[in-house]
């Protein structure tokens, strides 16, 4: 695949299916994803674009307003890999295991994505984010985390 090909997917990816209708996720998946596609995000991996459009679902139940923004990127490697770093902006619906920040509570959530392509659609996702900033902000890292 070459360079413009992947990042124009990858623009299918982010923004594209992060701030995509609910309703479209899973045939939006299914154009990007391979059916042995995995993701992996932290402590859980899923798969193929089902897996994948359900996780992307549940972070729409917990938050609405999404925006992404690509902040580096995407970058194209060797052997089909793609990196980008990026935003999350979103407000707080509710759903956060331990949150206590008020529906609404506007959030920024950096991030970086890494992908590898085969035969034209992701066959691999991993994702790495500032996760203790988020729950910072969704008030969720108790007194003590200040």
């Amino acid at each position: 695949m070459d360079e413009t090909a992947a990042r124009e997917l990858y623009r299918r990816w982010l923004p594209g299916m992060w701030e995509a209708p609910t309703e479209e996720l899973d045939r939006i998946a299914g154009e990007l994803f391979t059916d042995d596609a995995v993701g992996h995000w932290p402590g859980r991996d899923v798969h193929g674009p089902a897996g994948i459009a359900e996780q992307i679902r549940t972070t729409h139940a917990m938050f609405t307003r999404i925006g992404t923004s690509v902040r580096v990127g995407p970058v194209v490697g060797a052997d089909g890999l793609i990196a980008a770093q990026w935003l999350f902006t979103a407000d707080y619906a509710e759903g956060v295991p331990g949150a206590t920040a008020a529906p609404g509570t506007r959030v920024r959530y950096p991030g970086a994505d890494f992908l590898r392509v085969r035969d034209g659609r992701f066959a691999e996702y991993w994702v790495v984010g500032d996760t203790m900033a988020l729950m910072a902000q969704l008030g969720a890292l108790g007194s003590e985390a200040g």
